[in-house]
Order: structure tokens, then C-alpha cells, then sequence
């Protein structure tokens, strides 16, 4: 099992738009028993109602989706380079059908939170659900935005109080 080492969320040092839009992140939601992961590359990090938070979403469809309503409790997780391969199969598979887990050979371990992160991740957040809401089409100011919703499937911004942050 790796030694992580607890870190404040102000000692963060990654870029968090180079973080989740170019490295990416494991959303994970559930219990240790049964939960599922998916790998996103939108969202965002900062300070809301003076706390430190995270914004992530998820799609409707996504099976991770049934997980983030179930719980008040999620973690995003943070990988180096080399597990990229991995990070595109949890993003392009349905936990529904494939263990990812088993698949990546990812080593789950229980979150003080009550969720699930992995033992090869190099960063990672403890959240707790604080607020969500689903994106409306009535509020894009921006036309381009639609193209990503063709089929009218709007994520679902989860807001996330970061309880803990673990580090290498």
C-alpha cells in the first residue's frame, strides 16, 4: 500500500486547468463494496462559500451519475502520464459492463470519507457533496456550448467540499 502524505488544499502546486483538462481525473463515487469511476477532463477547483472546492459533472447516462446521487461522498483522483491508456479505457467503458478496475489493474483503497480512490493515483481529493444542479440550456450565453448536447443530455454540476487532499 503507498505511504501518501495529507496536504492542505491551499498547498496544491498543480495548475488545475492543466490538471483536468490535459492530465484529467477519475471522478469516483460509492462505497468500497460497490462503487464505479470515470474519467473526466472538465472541471474546475477553487474557493465557494469560503470553502475550498471542486466542480466536477456527469452525464445522465453515465453509471458513475447513479453512484454521485446515491452519496454525499466522492473523490477525484489524479494520475501521472503513464497511466493515460488507463484513464481513456475508464472514459471510454461503462462500469455497467466492464470492471474497470480489474481491467486497469487500478488497486482500490477506502476513502475517509467513506468513498473510494487508488493507490497508483499521485493526487487526490476527498470531497463532499455540498451542492448540485443540472446545466439549462435557457442559461448558455455561449451558441457553440449546444454542439457539446445534441441530444439534449445536460450534465449534472456536482459542487464538492475537498475534506482532504492526499499526495505522493
Amino acid at each position: 500500500m503507498k505511504a501518501f502524505r495529507e496536504i492542505m488544499p491551499t498547498e496544491i502546486q498543480d495548475n488545475p486547468i492543466h490538471l483536468i483538462g490535459q492530465e484529467w481525473m477519475l471522478i469516483t463515487a460509492g462505497t468500497p463494496e460497490h462503487f464505479n469511476t470515470m474519467t473526466a477532463s472538465w472541471g474546475s477547483m477553487g474557493e465557494l462559500w469560503f470553502k475550498p472546492v471542486c466542480f466536477c459533472f456527469v452525464r445522465p447516462q453515465r453509471y458513475t451519475y447513479e453512484f454521485m446521487e446515491k452519496g454525499n461522498a466522492f473523490t477525484l483522483a489524479f494520475f501521472d502520464e503513464q497511466y493515460k491508456s488507463q484513464l481513456n479505457f475508464c472514459g471510454s467503458r461503462t462500469g455497467r459492463e466492464t470492471d474497470k478496475v480489474e481491467e486497469c489493474g487500478f488497486t482500490p483503497r477506502p476513502a475517509e470519507n467513506g468513498s473510494v480512490f487508488f493507490d497508483e493515483a499521485r493526487l487526490v481529493l476527498e470531497c463532499r457533496k455540498i451542492y448540485f444542479q443540472t446545466l439549462d440550456a435557457n442559461n448558455f450565453r455561449d451558441d457553440g456550448i449546444m454542439k457539446h448536447y445534441p441530444e439534449n443530455d445536460f450534465h449534472r454540476m456536482y459542487v464538492g467540499e475537498i475534506t482532504r487532499v492526499l499526495t505522493e
